[in-house]
């Protein structure tokens, strides 16, 4: 992990289009801005975590309705 110390409205370049934005610091909080591409997703660690789970769900969600659409092996014929 890289560790950097910046003071407020110092920036850190991450790859060709990303940047990040130290705008506030205040006691044990700080403000971060962030410039990026619309397509690079930006989440807090929480709100991450919890769309990973929406997800995990929603496939298992569909892996559930593509298996009971399947035909049982009791079904199928024996032909070769």
């Amino acid at each position: 992990m890289l560790v950097l110390s910046r003071k407020t409205k110092q920036r850190i370049v991450i790859g060709p289009d990303i940047e990040l934005i130290v705008v506030a610091v205040s006691g044990d909080r700080v403000k971060l801005g962030f410039k990026a591409p619309h397509d690079v997703p930006i989440h807090r660690e929480e709100v991450r975590r919890r769309l990973e789970a929406e997800e995990a769900e929603e496939a298992a969600q569909l892996r559930e309705a593509d298996g009971s659409q399947l035909p049982s092996s009791a079904n199928l014929s024996a032909e070769g």
